[in-house]
Order: structure tokens, then sequence, then C-alpha cells
């Protein structure tokens, strides 16, 4: 290695901690772990609490919302992603999430006679994304929904019921396409 390449890397790691430094001064819901590599940019609205694993990567701006709490485990990719929380979404460690969206609130009551009504409990659920999973550009994940370790969600794909463990959901309703054997 040459004393180039080793000024060179440690230049970096110097850049990305005076973002963490940045980002934890300018948002108080916000807490980041060891080596957390910021290569865009954050947003955070609305009193979210957001917890971000060890060496996860969080590329262009990732932006989140709600007054629930978020919490990404350790060695992810967030790639202009959007979570909405309102009450709680947990996303497992290894997990690769892409231009996509995650909301755990529908925002309003379904019953015509109540849409005009503030949102009760029933339009809110927490989303879990287990370890490992890969959520593809433009899939919107909704309330209440599991996604099982090692899954894949197509780009695109509307997840509104749980996903097993160790499959590819896609498609508008979500299907499963392909199981990985073990």
């Amino acid at each position: 290695m040459t004393a180039g390449g080793v000024r060179g890397r440690r230049a970096v790691r110097v850049v990305f901690a005076a973002k963490r430094a940045w980002y934890r001064l300018r948002y108080r819901g916000l807490t980041l772990g060891r080596d957390v590599e910021i290569r865009g940019r954050i947003r955070l609205r609305r009193g979210v609490r957001v917890h971000i694993g060890d060496r996860t990567r969080l590329n262009k701006l990732v932006r989140f919302a709600g007054s629930g709490e978020v919490r990404v485990g350790a060695d992810c990719l967030l790639n202009a992603t959007w979570i909405g929380s309102w009450t709680s979404v947990t996303v497992g460690d290894r997990c690769l999430l892409s231009n996509c969206e995650l909301l755990d609130s529908d925002f309003h009551n379904l019953p015509p006679a109540q849409r005009h009504e503030p949102p009760s409990r029933f339009t809110r659920a927490p989303i879990v994304v287990e370890e490992n999973v890969w959520i593809g550009a433009h899939a919107l994940v909704l309330k209440g929904v599991r996604i099982g370790r090692d899954s894949v969600v197509g780009a695109a794909t509307v997840v509104r019921e749980d996903v097993p463990p160790a499959v590819v959901v896609a498609g508008n309703p979500q299907q499963t396409v392909k199981k990985f054997h073990d």
C-alpha cells in the first residue's frame, strides 16, 4: 500500500466522521453507530427517532418522517430511501434498501364516515424487515408487514402482506415468484 493510498483512506474517514458529527448536532432524534458512512444527505421530519447501526451506508437523500421510531441494523445500505414511521419500523442487519418507501401508516381512516376525522389507531401498524433482505427500487412496503430474512422484494412491488423467509416477491399485488432452497 502506498503512502498516498493510506492518506486518502484516512481523509475519507475524516470526512465521514465530520458528517456524522454534523448530523448528530443537527438532529437530536438521530443516533448513529460506529463508522456509519453518509455519502449523501439525511433528512428527519416531525420528531421521528432514528437509530442507524454500525457500518451502515446512506447514499443520496435518505428521508425519515413521523412521530415513531426507526431502527436500522448494522452493515445495511439505504439508497434514496423514504421511511415514514408513526409507530415503528425495524430493519435488520445486512439489508439493502434501494430507492423504496416503507410506511407504517395509512394516514387516514378508511370508513367513509370517518375519513375527515383524525387518524385512529387502526391506521397504523409496525413494519419489521428481518436480516439480509433486499428491497428493490420503487417498492412500497405498507403498514403491519413483516418481511422474512433472506427475502427479496422486486422493483415496484407493493408489499401489503407478510413475506416468508428466503423468497422473492414481485408485482402488485405481491406474488411469490421464487423460493430459495437450502
